[in-house]
């Protein structure tokens, strides 16, 4: 299924390959009857690198489609029938300022991505792995395909933009844009304008992690779930990095690698998934500026997942974020202000009784500092999201 619908991405992402735009929108269109049934079949030319040479050698695959069982190739044929379809009609737009509206940007992210959370879905129902709900309900499996668009769409605004292939909807960008140009916001002088067309933009993703959710808690096999968590925890992650971030304008913004690989391993339960839901709707409320003019509507989207997620943490790692610091703060200030001279902490505090309310404070501070400052400690070398109660919460 991958591979079929990465030989079809390639024939659309090539820009020079083909004579004419109608040689192109005809391999879109009839990609699922001359490639996809034929075990000879091959294209030259076509993409760089490995995709190019998937292009070469599709024959292959196209023996292992046909070997597949029958509710497979059906699922398969039909969904790269219909993203051909849907590719072509974007072939011949004139995208170097993006989609003309919000709509026509859902429109592109389902025929891409939406259509891939449903053949997916249909998939892991028809070889039998999952219960019919997880494939009939199209909102749903839409919804998950959306939210990983989408955010690669975010991420992606320079280099879609260098490439004259952008997407961001012209409905959204124009509002916040003053030149109508969308490559205004890679300017340092349109930073405030690019922020607020981007925070727009990220908050529109947001409002379709509930539906990711409810899929999520489906899913029964342990290794659709992992299959299906992984990316949409990346998502997340990478639309937390992107909120209210003018890098995404220069550059590639990046979830870093260490907590990439902790990211995977929580994947494994929902109560990890939740966790990593939860932890990245609270950064995002944090960082929202209540100058936004999107600011109501992304706290709205972030309290409607914390809602949806639970804190499962233990309680020194749900308290306030301004308390470790201050903790360590009254370590600093007791240890350098005590006279040196004088009986050690310790000793003060099998005495504490006969100290007066003066000298027991400092005492009573340290203490109670360190004691928090090490159970934080401890529960952060130990607790994971990935352990505890099953995967899958049923509603």
């Amino acid at each position: 299924f991958y591979l079929v619908l990465r030989a079809l991405d390639t024939v659309e992402d090539d820009m020079v390959a083909f004579a004419s735009t109608e040689e192109k929108l005809w391999f879109l269109k009839n990609f699922y009857e001359t490639a996809l049934w034929n075990d000879k079949w091959k294209m030259q030319g076509v993409g760089e690198g490995d995709e190019a040479d998937l292009l070469e050698n599709f024959f292959k695959v196209s023996k292992v489609f046909m070997a597949l069982p029958e509710g497979s190739q059906k699922v398969i044929d039909d969904i790269n029938k219909r993203m051909g379809a849907g590719m072509a009609r974007f072939v011949a737009k004139d995208l170097g300022q993006g989609t003309e509206s919000t709509e026509e940007y859902n429109l592109y992210c389902h025929f891409v991505a939406g259509l891939v959370g449903e053949g997916l879905s249909r998939l892991f129902v028809a070889t039998g792995f999952e219960q019919s709900i997880v494939a009939s309900d199209l909102k749903t499996s839409n919804s998950m395909g959306l939210f990983l668009q989408k955010t690669n769409i975010i991420r992606d605004y320079l280099e879609d933009y260098v490439d004259h292939r952008a997407w961001w909807p012209q409905d959204v960008w124009k509002k916040h844009a003053k030149s109508g140009d969308l490559g205004e916001f890679a300017k340092p002088e349109g930073k405030k304008q690019a922020l607020a067309c981007l925070n727009e933009l990220v908050t529109d993703a947001l409002l379709l992690i509930p539906e990711c959710l409810v899929y999520l808690r489906r899913l029964d096999n342990d290794q659709v779930f992992r299959f299906c968590a992984i990316p949409q925890i990346m998502a997340i992650a990478t639309l937390e990095k992107c909120f209210n971030n003018h890098d995404v304008f220069t550059g590639v913004v990046k979830v870093r690698k260490g907590l990439a690989v902790k990211l995977i391993v929580d994947s494994g339960t929902m109560r990890g998934v939740e966790q990593w839901f939860h932890n990245f709707a609270l950064s995002i409320m944090a960082k929202a500026d209540r100058s936004d003019p999107s600011y109501v509507r992304t706290v709205k989207a972030c309290e409607t997942v914390l809602d949806l997620t639970s804190d499962a943490r233990p309680a020194p790692l749900r308290a306030p974020p301004l308390l470790t610091p201050l903790a360590m703060f009254v370590l600093a200030s007791v240890a350098f202000t005590r006279d040196p001279g004088g009986p050690d902490l310790v000793s003060q505090l099998a005495t504490l009784p006969t100290l007066s309310v003066s000298a027991a404070l400092p005492v009573l501070a340290f203490f109670a500092a360190a004691t928090y400052l090490s159970i934080s400690a401890l529960a952060a070398l130990t607790y994971s999201p990935a352990k505890g109660s099953g995967k899958v919460k049923k509603n």
